[in-house]
């Protein structure tokens, strides 16, 4: 879903050749690097050293650096030689296509990819795996999920629920008749939806719900965000409980909220990520009432784990592995199982 956006993102139009041009650029080894910690590990010179890629959605946003530095220090740690690429936007089909090929031509027998489009990357995925490339996602999955090897990721669907029931559970605390806006994602991108439908099914109603005013897209994007929730209260001023894909766009509600003359204890807005910029200026201020932490640097470490071990003739991955998730909050509801701003802080990242 988060900040730049995992969600948190820009969003620039690039030519094909301008893709390929920064793909074969931005494809490097750095199996060398330190960062974070993963399972695994063992002395690297008893292992024959294997390549392996990452391709994230964008560089810099937080979600994303804390994903490679878990990859980098599982690398070094399997004497792994670990490519690296990503995309100019959460969208970006067009250059993870691009770093998947290079990946491939430059010998990777894994490929960890976070993908953009999770549709159109399909046919790419196929390609590398017919060239006897395993392809495990993170994060995201594909559509089908069964077109890549196996997935590393948060249960999307659970991240949305959490933050639904206790949304629910705050608007009885509160007393109110609940006006939901919906910060979403972008049509056609599977965390986005899972996200979305969580939410709906934590608070106990479906889309078309007379309580929901409307939903906008926000491509993760805190601009976007406050774009976003600017038309939808053009729509209904009322509106009390904000619903959004990951911080970043959630900032940007608060934003246009605020600009509304809306104060934060009149509105519930929850959101998904956990990182530490919104921890510390989101969650304990109470501007972002709850949010569901996921843990991406235990997703790519893991990646990098199983996918050498396979690469040296080991067990494949296959299916899904859940990374866990944990609904973080100052405000704890009665009923509601939560962690606080503490341990947010103890296990966010960015």
């Amino acid at each position: 879903m988060r900040e730049g956006t995992r969600f948190g993102r820009r969003s620039t139009r690039i030519t094909a050749l301008a893709a390929a041009a920064a793909l074969a650029a931005g494809v490097v080894a750095c199996g060398s690097d330190s960062g974070g910690s993963g399972g695994g590990g063992g002395s690297s010179s008893a292992k024959k050293e294997v390549t392996i890629g990452l391709i994230t959605k964008t560089e810099s946003n937080p979600f994303f650096v804390k994903m490679k530095e878990g990859a980098q220090a599982q690398a070094k740690k399997d004497n792994v030689k670990l490519l690296t690429a990503s995309g100019k936007t959460d969208t970006d089909n067009a250059s993870q296509v691009t770093a998947m090929e290079n990946m491939t031509t430059q010998g990777a027998k894994v490929i960890l990819d976070v993908p953009a489009d999770s549709k159109a990357i399909v046919p790419a995925i196929k390609k590398a795996r017919a060239a006897g490339v395993t392809v495990i996602t993170l994060d995201t999955p594909t559509e089908p999920q069964s077109a890549a090897d196996a997935l590393f990721a948060t249960d999307n669907l659970k991240a949305g629920q959490l933050i639904g029931e206790y949304a629910k559970a705050k608007v009885k605390a509160m007393g109110i008749t609940p006006k939901i806006a919906m910060l979403d994602l972008a049509p056609g991108i599977s965390v986005g939806v899972l996200r979305h439908n969580g939410f709906l099914k934590g608070f106990g109603i479906k889309d078309g719900d007379p309580q929901i005013v409307g939903a906008a897209p926000t491509l993760g994007d805190q601009a976007k965000g406050q774009a976003a929730m600017e038309t939808l209260l053009q729509k209904d001023k009322g509106i009390n409980v904000i619903y959004s894909i990951n911080e970043p766009s959630g900032f940007g509600g608060a934003t246009a909220l605020k600009a509304a003359g809306k104060n934060p204890k009149d509105f519930i807005l929850v959101s998904v990520d956990g990182g530490c910029n919104a921890i510390k200026n989101g969650i304990k201020p109470g501007i972002i009432d709850a949010t569901s932490q996921q843990y991406p640097l235990k997703m790519a470490a893991l990646g990098v784990e199983k996918g050498a071990a396979a690469a040296r003739g080991g067990a494949k991955p296959s299916g899904y592995t859940d990374t866990g998730v944990n609904l973080i909050t100052a405000s704890p509801i009665k009923g509601v199982t939560s962690k606080d701003a503490a341990f947010g802080t103890a296990n966010c990242w960015g």
